[in-house]
């Protein structure tokens, strides 16, 4: 029914007049509008004044070079090449610290402390590991730490980096290469060999002598070493006596001195004699010093095999009141008083037989040399490291240091040179010299010996010039003093 109302409303309205003079009316109106609108209007269009299709249109747009960018616009290729530095963000900034390792402080627990997790700083100790292991580092080791830290949160984000130097001219740099994971390497500065000479007058005793011409301290106990196996340092050394050295140096570009190397030559003039020693390392790898003939200085056994060569001797070999006992007995050895922990050297090469703690002898060594020759050494504080029955060891090789076990009264050295199996003077053993060079290996030597000998002429005469130099500038100040 309401249907049938629809379509006779609809009808009645069609054959009314008056909404036919309202619709076209409307019409015009619009038309005539339109057409103004269209012909007072400037349309600048995109498309080509060649009616390019839209399809081309499109094909134009995608295949445009970008090879040389405007100002405006930078290609995806270029905001990611590597020289593109990728600033923090204003919320982050990258802190630089340096941490100082207190005793107790570990890797771990330092890494934990700045706020990171401990699963990340586990990431950062098993990769240093892998080339130095991060529970040596010690008190008072140095940590420089590049962090990238949030500002508005005061907190850690990141570690960049750790650095720290285990040794001079040597440090371990930990770098982070993406978000979870770490490199470590070993970073060594490249080193410098340096020749250095040092020359001297002995007015009082050797090794402060040597010390006053800036001489290390190292240097100055290798060079003793050399001579100790000919000279004793505590009776033959006289004032007026001189020395001379030319020795190595390790430096760094900066001329930092990282390590000494070896003595090179070494010369002692002992009243009117003059002994001068040459370093050579033959085919092998065997170095030892020799004269300018090639014969070698080291003697088989040492009479003083230890680092203070000024020791005294506290108790002879022979019949002797014994200060423990109150009687006499005869004393097998010859004790050397030194202070505690002055070093002990094998006095020959030879095979470790006992070290052990042996009743009154204390803490004891015995060294087999040869089918003839042994060595007994008593007292030790303790043995160097290492030390064990069936090691092989070389003369002038520290074995232990001096103390006071056993039956002992203070720190001292008790030494015995036993042949064939009898306790004998150490002081009157007969020491025969080592194997002279010969054949190539003399050839070899004799040729370095010339050079060095021109070195250290040249060396000579350079510290020369300087010291001239010094005194002439010394006398010109007096000089223009006086006249003022």
């Amino acid at each position: 029914m309401q249907k049938n109302y629809i379509k006779k409303h609809i009808a009645a309205t069609l054959k009314n007049k008056h909404y036919w003079i309202t619709f076209c009316s409307t019409f015009v109106v619009a038309f005539i509008a339109m057409l103004i609108i269209f012909n007072n209007t400037e349309v600048n269009a995109s498309v080509s004044p060649t009616d390019m299709p839209i399809e081309n249109i499109e094909n134009e747009i995608y295949s445009e070079d970008f090879s040389e960018p405007d100002n405006d616009f930078i290609a995806d290729d270029e905001f990611w090449s590597d020289n593109q530095v990728i600033e923090p963000t204003p919320d982050e900034e990258t802190r630089e610290n340096t941490i100082v390792l207190e005793s107790g402080d570990t890797l771990l627990n330092i890494l934990t402390n700045l706020g990171m997790q401990y699963s990340d700083a586990n990431n950062i100790f098993l990769a240093t590991k892998k080339v130095y292991d991060p529970r040596n580092l010690k008190a008072g080791q140095e940590l420089q730490i590049s962090m990238q830290w949030n500002i508005p949160e005061n907190k850690l984000i990141s570690i960049n980096s750790i650095s720290t130097e285990i040794q001079k001219g040597e440090r371990v740099i930990v770098e982070k290469i993406d978000n979870d994971n770490y490199l470590a390497k070993i970073e060594k500065d490249e080193l410098i060999q340096e020749l250095n000479s040092a020359t001297g007058i002995i007015n009082g005793n050797l090794s402060n002598a040597m010390s006053s011409q800036n001489v290390p301290a190292s240097i100055i106990a290798n060079f003793i070493n050399i001579f100790s196996y000919s000279v004793d340092f505590r009776r033959d050394i006289k004032k007026g006596d001189q020395f001379e050295i030319i020795y190595e140096n390790y430096i760094t570009p900066n001329g930092e001195i990282i390590k000494n190397g070896e003595v090179i030559f070494a010369s002692l003039t002992l009243g009117k004699n003059k002994i001068e020693l040459y370093r050579f390392e033959d085919n092998n790898g065997n170095a030892d010093y020799y004269d300018k003939k090639g014969f070698a200085m080291k003697k088989t056994l040492s009479r003083k095999p230890m680092s203070f060569q000024n020791a005294r001797i506290s108790s002879p070999f022979g019949r002797r009141f014994h200060p423990i006992y109150k009687q006499y007995k005869i004393h097998w050895g010859i004790d050397y008083a030194a202070p505690k922990n002055t070093l002990i050297y094998a006095a020959g090469d030879g095979v470790v037989q006992v070290a052990k703690y042996n009743g009154g002898y204390g803490n004891y060594i015995k060294i087999r040399h040869n089918s003839e020759y042994s060595t007994a050494y008593g007292h030790m504080q303790k043995f160097a490291k290492g030390i064990r029955p069936g090691v092989r060891v070389k003369q002038g090789q520290v074995i232990g240091y001096v103390g006071s076990t056993g039956r002992s009264t203070g720190p001292h050295l008790h030494y015995e040179v036993i042949h064939n199996g009898k306790r004998v003077n150490p002081l009157k053993v007969k020491a025969s010299a080592s194997e002279n060079l010969r054949g190539k290996n003399l050839e070899t030597f004799k040729k370095q010996v010339a050079k060095i000998d021109s070195t250290y002429q040249k060396m000579l005469a350079q510290n020369n010039a300087h010291t001239n130099d010094k005194l002439a500038s010394l006398n010109d100040n007096n000089h223009s003093s006086n006249i003022n």
